[in-house]
């Protein structure tokens, strides 16, 4: 079964970690990569620019409007995910709980759906 390892970032504390730390959390999450794919756990995963180069879309009324990011109705903010297979939560929870930024953020961790057209 899918899952989608969602990794939020605090906007609060975004940006705070010393550049040895950024780089020490980035080979972290390489060898996590290099260790899911190497076990055949990993479908995707990318780490997302941050939220002042997003753009929230909404349609209400038939209206398509934009605002420019970096806020939804949160605090945190999306800063990457990763898409695993793995046989049920309990495992898919301990793989998540494995993502180094979870160190740092949070992980929401969610099944994926996967969804067909109706006869």
């Amino acid at each position: 079964m899918r899952y989608i390892c969602l990794i939020y970032n605090c906007a609060d504390t975004d940006g705070t970690l010393t550049p040895d730390e950024a780089d020490d959390l980035i080979k972290a999450h390489f060898a996590f990569d290099e260790e899911l794919r190497r076990d055949g756990i990993m479908i995707h995963a990318d780490a997302l620019e941050m939220p002042d180069k997003a753009t929230v879309l909404r349609v209400r009324n038939s209206a398509l409007s934009a605002t420019d990011g970096p806020y939804v109705e949160t605090k945190e903010h999306l800063a990457g995910f990763y898409v695993i297979d793995a046989p049920d939560m309990a495992a898919a929870r301990e793989i998540a709980g494995r993502i180094p930024s979870a160190r740092f953020g949070a992980v929401e961790l969610r099944p994926v759906r996967m969804l067909t057209l109706p006869d």
